[in-house]
């Protein structure tokens, strides 16, 4: 006696098979619902999870002491040249954001690459089969977790640069109850794009290497080539998008367009993830 199998092809190789078992069907893995449970349930059993966020904390709190401790030396520095005068102290935290990123993308990163470096990725798979669902749940989790971060960290990036900037700082409500939110979008998207990336490299160092060199390396190599082409390509790039929508003054497009460039990118990564997580085995 033989049993009929029908393979999803949009969930891969190990696929459930629709014969009757239990939990099979479109809700076999408990649904969306329960691929985002057990995806926040992961998230938070993991030491490194507290520890990402604690470094990002601190890393924010250093950043901004140095940023601000050099922007009064500019100020005061009877041979500086082009100091940069009383400065918004929430700004100040949101200029951070370049390098505490760093720190928090890891833990997006370490979400998806972590079960493949353990072999986790077979079980999740084997519960959440639908591929798409199992980077989504992902994904909702990881925005879940990152935005309010960001929001904290901002709020604490400020509480920190205002003290350190004495005479040189001012605190304005309406500049952090905006900076304070798109600190967290901006580093919930990236967080987003990046777990895209991760789903494509699946491993830790070369997406993390990834994430360095094209928000940072190359965004700062295009801009200061002294060419205008490599300028505009800079300015289309994820980093300077979002740094654009952080802090539109003099910026060469409105902060709505580096939104939705920085969208933009994140769609795409997060397509390119769920193609090759779909074509290819665990």
């Amino acid at each position: 006696m033989t049993t009929d199998v029908h393979t999803d092809p949009h969930t891969g190789p190990h696929s459930e098979a629709h014969n009757g078992a239990p939990g099979a069907g479109p809700r076999a893995g408990g649904g969306t619902r329960g691929a985002v449970a057990a995806e926040w349930t992961k998230l938070w059993s993991v030491r490194s999870t507290w520890w990402g966020l604690a470094g990002s904390l601190l890393m924010m709190v250093l950043m901004c002491l140095i940023l601000g401790t050099a922007t009064v030396g500019a100020n005061t520095d009877p041979d500086g040249t082009d100091p940069p005068g009383v400065v918004s102290a929430s700004g100040l935290a949101t200029g951070a954001v370049d390098m505490v990123q760093f720190v928090v993308l890891t833990l997006a990163i370490l979400v998806i690459t972590g079960e493949y470096a353990t072999g986790a990725v077979r079980a999740t798979l084997q519960w959440v089969p639908v591929r798409t669902r199992m980077l989504l749940a992902k994904g909702a989790v990881v925005a879940a977790v990152v935005f309010p971060t960001g929001v904290v960290l901002a709020l604490a990036g400020t509480a920190t640069a205002y003290p350190a900037l004495g005479e040189w700082g001012r605190l304005r409500a309406a500049d952090l109850a905006r900076d304070a939110p798109a600190t967290g979008l901006y580093l919930a998207l990236v967080s987003l794009m990046i777990l895209g990336v991760g789903a494509v490299l699946r491993s830790t160092a070369a997406t993390l290497t990834s994430a360095f060199l094209f928000l940072m390396v190359l965004p700062l190599t295009l801009a200061n080539s002294g060419s205008t082409v490599p300028a505009h390509v800079a300015d289309a790039l994820p980093s300077s998008a979002g740094r654009h929508f952080l802090s539109p003054e003099d910026a060469p497009y409105p902060a709505a367009a580096g939104l939705a460039i920085l969208t933009a990118w994140t769609l795409a990564a997060l397509a390119g993830g769920i193609t090759v997580l779909r074509r290819r085995d665990a």
